[in-house]
């Protein structure tokens, strides 16, 4: 029997999976259903949850400003429509 190895997420798919459950808890606890260790525990999940999904978004402009610092000659600047 061979063991399949087990892959990690992309960065991505683990920020979005971050950022999902990260509006999971905060909605939980505005219904305002939650024990106070309910609450307490929601509270700490979503620091964790807030700080893994900083920490991707950190690390991916870090990616984008590599990339721009290897081709400055190459970038162009966005227009006001390609942010809609």
């Amino acid at each position: 029997m061979s063991k399949t190895p087990k892959t990690e997420p992309s960065p991505v798919a683990a920020f979005e999976k971050a950022l999902e459950e990260l509006e999971a808890v905060v909605a939980a606890m505005e219904r305002g259903e939650q024990s106070l260790d309910e609450s307490l525990a929601s509270y700490e999940r979503g620091i964790g949850l807030y700080r893994q999904c900083q920490t991707a978004l950190e690390s991916a402009e870090q990616r984008v400003s590599q990339v721009n610092n290897r081709n400055p000659d190459q970038q162009t600047p966005f227009k006001d429509s390609d942010a809609e």
